[in-house]
This record gives C-alpha cells, sequence and structure tokens, in this order.
C-alpha cells in the first residue's frame, strides 16, 4: 500500500483554463479597477492600453505588428482571422488536437473552403510539418492543449513563404519563446499563461496579415464581431484599446496585475524558465512511476506546458470504464483538498493532464505528484473491477 502523502500543495489549481493566478495574487490587487466606469472613458481607454503596451513589452512581439484586444476569448480571435482572411488561397490545416480539430471542422464545414488540405494527426503525435505548402495559408495551433504536444520550433515555416500562418498560440503565449517572424496572425486568450480571467483574447498582427487584410475582401458575409476592416482599411482603434464590445474592466485589470508580475521576474525568458522547471519536476516523476506514461509518443514533441498522461493499465477498459477511474481519483483528491481540475478535457482521450505554465509553483507540483501515486494506489480494487 503506497503511504498516504502528509505534504499538500499551496495551491491546489492545476486546471488547464482558467489557470492558477501568478504567485502572490491577491483580491485586493483588484481594488483600483474602474468599476462602474465606462471602458471608452480617458481612464478606462489607458488601462487598456496598458495591456497592449505590456503584452508586446512581456512577449517582445515587433513593434511594426499590430497587438488588439477582443470579446470572446481566444476562439473570437481566431474566428476574426479565419473569416477575414482565408479564401485568397488554398489553405493547410495542422490538426492534432481537440481545438485544430475544430478550425478545420470550421474551415470545411462553415467557411466551406474546398482547397483546403487536413494534415492531421491522432492525439500524441504530430502530422509531417514539411507537408505544410508555403505557398499555402496555413492554420496551426501551436500548443495542443488537449494532447500534450507541442510544435518543437518554428524552423518548419519559410521565412519567404507566401501565405500567411494563423497561429492558435492560447496555451503557448507567455509558456513558449515564439518565432514571431514566422508567424502572420496570433491568437491566446488571458486565461492561460497569464492565469487570467476569462472571455478575452488577443489578435495579433503581422505588417503581411495586415496587406492581406487590407487587399482581399472574402466572398461571404462577415459577422460584425469578427470584423478587422472598414471600407477596405484596417480599424486601428481595435488596436488601440477601443474593443469592439464592452470589456470587463474587472479582467482588464487582473490581467494587468500579471503582465507586470511577468514583466516584474523577467518576461518571457523567466516565464518559459519556470514552464521548464515545472515540466522538468513531472518528467522526473513519471520516468520513475510504473504507472503513468505521457500521451504524446516523442520527447521532442512533448508539451512542457500542458502535460497530458495515460494510463497503461486502463488501455483494455470500456471508454466510460476508462473516464469513471480518472474521476475516482479526482474525486478522492478533491476531498482531500489536494488537487482540482487535472483531468483532461471530455472530448480527448481519457487521461490525466496538468498544466505547467508559470503561474504554477514548482513546490506545488512537487507536493502533489506523490497524491496521484496515492490515489491511484487506493483504488486498485475498483480497477480490478471495471469492464
Amino acid at each position: 500500500m503506497y503511504p498516504k502523502p502528509t505534504l499538500k500543495p499551496n495551491c491546489p489549481n492545476f486546471g488547464s483554463g482558467p489557470t492558477t493566478k501568478h504567485p502572490g495574487w491577491h483580491i485586493e490587487e483588484l481594488s483600483n479597477t474602474l468599476v462602474g466606469r465606462s471602458h471608452r472613458s480617458i481612464q478606462g481607454l489607458e488601462k487598456l492600453r496598458q495591456v497592449i503596451d505590456l503584452t508586446r513589452s512581456v512577449l517582445n512581439i515587433p513593434q511594426n505588428y499590430k497587438v488588439g484586444i477582443l470579446p470572446g476569448s481566444a476562439t473570437c480571435a481566431v474566428e476574426c482571422a479565419l473569416w477575414s482572411l482565408l479564401g485568397q488561397r488554398n489553405v493547410d490545416v495542422i490538426s492534432y488536437d481537440v481545438f485544430s480539430k475544430l478550425w478545420l471542422i470550421d474551415i470545411l464545414e462553415e467557411l466551406k473552403l474546398k482547397n483546403t488540405t487536413a494534415l492531421s494527426s491522432d492525439f500524441g503525435e504530430l502530422p509531417d510539418l514539411k507537408a505544410y505548402n508555403p505557398a499555402h495559408d496555413l492554420v496551426f495551433t501551436w500548443n495542443g492543449t488537449t494532447s500534450g504536444v507541442c510544435i518543437p520550433d518554428g524552423e518548419w515555416i519559410p521565412d519567404d513563404r507566401e501565405g500567411l500562418t494563423i497561429c492558435d498560440a492560447t496555451s503557448a503565449a507567455f509558456c513558449v519563446d515564439l518565432p514571431w517572424h514566422k508567424l502572420d496572425v496570433v491568437a491566446y486568450s488571458w486565461q492561460k499563461g497569464l492565469g487570467g480571467e476569462a472571455g478575452h483574447g488577443m489578435l495579433i498582427l503581422s505588417p503581411r496579415a495586415v496587406q492581406r487584410l487590407e487587399s482581399y475582401v472574402p466572398n461571404w458575409p462577415i459577422p460584425r464581431l469578427f470584423r478587422l476592416t472598414n471600407n477596405g482599411k484596417l480599424i486601428e482603434n481595435i488596436f488601440k484599446g477601443y474593443t469592439i464590445n464592452t470589456p470587463s474592466l474587472l479582467c482588464v485589470e487582473d490581467c494587468l496585475q500579471a503582465l507586470q508580475w511577468a514583466e516584474s521576474i523577467g518576461g518571457i525568458e523567466a516565464l518559459t524558465n519556470r514552464c521548464l522547471e515545472n515540466f522538468g519536476v513531472v518528467k522526473k516523476w513519471v520516468d520513475q512511476a510504473s504507472w503513468i506514461d505521457f500521451m504524446a509518443r516523442s520527447v521532442l514533441i512533448t508539451s512542457p506546458v500542458s502535460v497530458c498522461l495515460v494510463l497503461p493499465s486502463l488501455e483494455n477498459k470500456e471508454e466510460n470504464s476508462k473516464r469513471d477511474f480518472l474521476q475516482s481519483m479526482a474525486t478522492l483528491l478533491r476531498q482531500q483538498g489536494v488537487a482540482f481540475d487535472f483531468v483532461n478535457h471530455a472530448y480527448s482521450p481519457p487521461s490525466l493532464r496538468i498544466w505547467c505554465g508559470p503561474t504554477v509553483e514548482k513546490t506545488d507540483l512537487e507536493a502533489f505528484l506523490p497524491w496521484l501515486d496515492w490515489a491511484y494506489d487506493s483504488l486498485q480494487s475498483l480497477l480490478q473491477d471495471l469492464p
């Protein structure tokens, strides 16, 4: 029988979004929020512009890229790009997790782009990145939040590509040092790497993306929420703090606090180092444990951020039985007050998922993992009875 641990994490939040708050966060930090004030007021606009400026600074975004705040999280930001930019060229879509598969479905079934090539793979794998045609537009997710797989680098994207690269970086931003010169459109949300509140997304455009927006009009109507141009010109105000609809200034203040924390510890270099240190804790534990393994089938593509783990002992069990067992583990540790929200997405293969982003403390992971050993060992009788 595995002994019950005595040390518990100081913070039991290991979910992949909204993720845990940055170290030192307190609700009192939001006392300067412009509650009951307009986001269009002088002070409201200043807060939104601070988010844009700090985002550019922390992520080292080139000065000639546009940075804007959108409603509807990363979903809206990605959809803005798809609806506004696609259709001029053939499209390649790299699909290997829940969300990248959703973008593929939207392109095929909603935009109905027939000249679309799906570069797909199973969970835990990446398709052949060399199959991407640089003459085509490219839509892809940098980090597979639900598959535990991450794009290893941007070397496979040519600098002289003809098409645009549209990247869903919602669980990569602030966790991975993105190669901006390889990316024309980047979308992400505050509730992942920053540990921010949900509901808001960021859209980042290269000069090449702006040029496409101002020279090409899709042959379908674009919903107002997705419109980035007016009379053939980029709506510059979107990238100056004038959001398309009303943002929550509470969420804005929370995002500002997270960005200021990120800048104070050293920006993107410090953030990515924290992720790698956290991943190192999990990898060491997985290498020593006999009952669990990474979903990713290669070290080179294993995500250091959204770490997805499978249980070989469940391999021959029925699908519902697998999920029931994982939920039993989660219930046991939730009752102990040890860990929350570490079972993977409902549309992923049955698995565990541990967020190792920069707001997570390494010491909390070190305290949490022995509890997983204990929970698995404690449920052996249930495991044996599963069909």
